[in-house]
């Protein structure tokens, strides 16, 4: 990578203030008193400073890397990004110190995302760098506290959409998805952080956008890729500069006529309760969640309200669920990684598990369902293994279910 040495010079002048630090501050007030010394600095000075960081993430795309990590004790100094699954510090840049990369992430933030910061010691948000050579590109970001110092990760947004068929998904799964087939329901995709979840719901959400004519209302923590609009109206809320909470975001949408309603992550109790009303409404809906199976997935639901309401949860989310996909993403032979998928339809038995408490059976049901396109992640692994493109060794660590997962490869 090469540096734009002029923008190196004016950081190493700003180092010099940088140092001055009061040795009696710690934590917020050092962050504080940073925030004073950035407020006096010339536009010049700070346009430098961003970009500093900013030919470290444009070097993402080159270099292959999903994200990159920079300041606070953890990192020394370094910047690390990780690549094709591993993480790593990248030895071409020149080291920063604490109160440098503190300085470097404050420059960042406008003056009610630093209060944020300061008050709740994380914030989520998206950065974007535009671009004059093709489209601007945009990152999801996260700023927290590192032993009282500030420490970043940011995920690069793909700009570029995966094709709807490179899913590889059933016919009957691919109706269920399109608002062209079916006009209600939820649809939920899952998976580990990092495994791909949003790539997945962009692409379902591209695949509509070309094939209907609707209006698309998007509700996130941040934002990350924008959808433009082609056969529908897409409108982005991010929360916190949009929209106050997601529950206000779901709650308002049902006024601004939405045919699809996208929940970025159904985080907690009360986003769940609402995103399930507003499904059973009549909407056609999308979110996300932090899991690992089909069966997992409607647990933790019902697990997140309140026993009173577990009863009345678990009756309306089998009227609403339409399709659940939990996916991870596996070190391929060439070193690279591939979409390994569990596919849960809200047929008429998964939906008589789900109401009678009985989720144990759905993985049966799974396994047993490949005539609506269901399958369990451990036989989307045993595909991957007999077309060669991972190892049996990568399938075994992957599977949910290791028992099972060795009988399918002997």
């Amino acid at each position: 990578m090469r540096y734009d040495q002029e923008i190196y010079q004016k950081f190493e002048e700003f180092r010099e203030k940088i140092a001055q630090v009061p040795s009696h501050l710690h934590g917020t007030e050092r962050q504080k008193w940073l925030v004073e010394v950035l407020d006096r600095a010339s536009l010049e000075t700070r346009s430098a400073l961003r970009e500093v960081l900013e030919q470290h993430l444009l070097l993402m795309k080159e270099l292959e890397a999903s994200d990159i990590d920079m300041g606070g004790d953890g990192c020394g100094g370094q910047i690390w990004y990780r690549i094709h699954g591993d993480k790593r510090p990248f030895e071409g840049s020149p080291p920063f110190s604490l109160p440098e990369s503190d300085a470097i992430l404050l420059n960042l933030l406008s003056k009610d995302q630093q209060e944020h910061l300061f008050e709740h010691r994380n914030l989520d948000f998206s950065y974007v760098i535009a671009r004059t050579d093709g489209p601007n590109q945009r990152y999801r970001a996260d700023i927290y506290y590192d032993l009282d110092h500030l420490a970043l990760n940011m995920r690069r947004i793909d700009t570029e959409i995966r094709s709807f068929k490179g899913l590889q998904l059933h016919p009957e799964i691919a109706k269920i998805l399109s608002l062209k087939y079916l006009k209600f329901g939820l649809t939920l995709v899952t998976g580990i952080t990092g495994s791909g979840k949003s790539a997945t719901l962009d692409t379902i959400i591209d695949a509509n956008n070309r094939s209907v004519d609707a209006h698309i209302v998007l509700i996130a923590s941040p934002v990350e890729l924008v959808h433009d609009s082609i056969r529908c109206i897409v409108r982005h809320r991010e929360v916190g500069r949009d929209v106050g909470t997601f529950r206000e975001g779901i709650v308002q949408s049902l006024r601004q006529d939405p045919d699809i309603i996208v929940i970025g992550e159904l985080r907690d109790a009360e986003t769940i309760m609402v995103a399930l009303e507003v499904t059973d409404s009549g909407h056609k809906v999308f979110s996300t969640l932090h899991t690992a199976s089909a069966s997992e997935s409607i647990d933790r639901i019902i697990g997140e309200v309140p026993v009173r309401e577990q009863d009345r949860v678990r009756h309306r989310l089998a009227d609403v669920i339409s399709c659940v996909i939990s996916q991870k993403l596996v070190p391929t032979l060439d070193g690279k990684r591939v979409l390994a998928k569990e596919v849960m339809m809200g047929t008429g038995s998964v939906k008589a598990a789900i109401r009678n408490n009985n989720v144990n059976e759905i993985y049966q049901m799974l396994a047993e369902g490949s005539q609506y396109g269901m399958h369990t992640l451990e036989q989307d692994l045993k595909r991957l293994v007999y077309e060669y493109k991972i190892s049996p060794e990568e399938a075994l660590n992957f599977a949910n279910n290791k028992k099972r997962m060795k009988e399918l490869l002997k």
